[in-house]
């Protein structure tokens, strides 16, 4: 079963008026490391997550020719001029792994496919201080299929496709991770599972 998979940031100290810094340089790391380097939606959420959005905005996706999209810092900007201590702000950025297309067996096929990653900086103050679990900042990352790839058949093809995943992942996290200073980070799931430990499980059925 797929999980939901999460990366959270802590800063030590972290003032509000800081946190557009640390966001804008998450946020810019995306494009070293399989991501697209502007930002495609800015959304700020007051009080808790089941208020509606007082600012949203569309940039659109960057492309070749185009200059749809918004840079990480200006986007960050624009959102954060609403600045209280009781809002989250979230971007939208592009990021591709690598996914199995239907076909089943020999004859799945694969791509490259991007998709679309949020990156959230909590307010202090936002639902009732979420940061303190979730992290000053936290990366939504989607579904963890393209790390575990359950559904199709666990062959050479497969498991080099996964490693690469998982080594984007990883280089990613550790490259936000010094980029922005953080102290401490932490990757989970919303199901509670290790990632870790299901791709151990999930290669120990390869023949």
């Amino acid at each position: 079963m797929s999980d939901a998979l999460y990366l959270s940031l802590w800063y030590p100290n972290l003032r509000l008026v800081t946190l557009a810094d640390k966001l804008a340089t998450v946020l810019g790391e995306f494009a070293a490391h399989g991501g697209e380097p502007r930002v495609y939606a800015a959304t700020v959420w007051p009080v808790n997550w089941s208020e509606s959005p007082v600012f949203q905005r569309v940039y659109g996706r960057s492309g070749t020719g185009s200059a749809l999209g918004a840079e990480p810092r200006l986007a960050v900007e624009e959102a954060m001029e609403l600045l209280h201590d009781d809002y989250a702000y979230e971007f939208q950025i592009g990021w591709s792994l690598w996914e199995s297309e239907a076909g089943g067996g020999l004859d799945t096929r694969w791509a490259y496919v991007p998709r679309l990653v949020r990156v959230t900086g909590f307010g202090p103050l936002f639902d009732e201080g979420a940061y303190e679990q979730d992290g000053h900042i936290r990366i939504d990352f989607g579904s963890d299929t393209p790390f575990l790839e359950e559904e199709a058949e666990l062959n050479s093809v497969a498991a080099r496709h996964m490693e690469e995943n998982i080594r984007q992942l990883v280089e990613l996290t550790s490259a936000v991770e010094k980029a922005s200073g953080a102290t401490a980070r932490l990757l989970w799931s919303e199901l509670g599972e290790s990632l870790a430990q299901r791709l151990a499980a999930r290669l120990g059925q390869r023949n």
